[in-house]
């Protein structure tokens, strides 16, 4: 069988290791671009759907977001109608470095696309979706307490 997986991870494990260098002149530690990235782009989001979103644990999120909040990135604010539920958006200074953080994911995908054809492109794309949503299942149960059946 193909290890494609390990494929991927290669990938990540190089795209992650270049943007937390690049993005250290920002302040952003390791991984945290991905955060504020996807509470720009869904105001108001809880971390429960954060982690959902982004396939961590809640506890990954909760230090996330509180490193976050620390370093004035982000900021919780209390549901109007449940002040229980605390939501997430981005501070001023979250807004102020989205287009830097979108523009390093701009040029990596280029850089990782060089060669392919428009049409190849999408046909990886739709792969890769089709191959997340194939581990969506498994991520759910196992995040629950779950076990996969080897």
């Amino acid at each position: 069988m193909i290890d494609i997986l390990r494929e991927i991870g290669m990938i990540d494990r190089a795209l992650d290791s270049i943007a937390n260098i690049e993005f250290k002149q920002i302040d952003l530690a390791r991984g945290q671009y991905l955060y504020v990235v996807r509470i720009y782009e869904h105001p108001g989001i809880i971390s429960e759907q954060l982690s959902n979103l982004i396939k961590v644990d809640r506890t990954t999120i909760a230090r996330a977001v509180k490193k976050l909040e620390k370093n004035g990135f982000i900021e919780r604010k209390s549901d109007p109608t449940n002040k229980k539920i605390k939501r997430l958006y981005v501070t001023q200074k979250g807004k102020e470095i989205y287009p830097f953080i979108i523009r390093e994911n701009q040029f990596s995908n280029r850089e990782a696309l060089k060669g392919f054809s428009e049409k190849e492109a999408q046909q990886v794309h739709d792969y890769l979706v089709r191959i997340r949503k194939n581990i969506d299942g498994d991520w759910d149960t196992v995040k629950h307490g779950g076990k996969r059946q080897y």
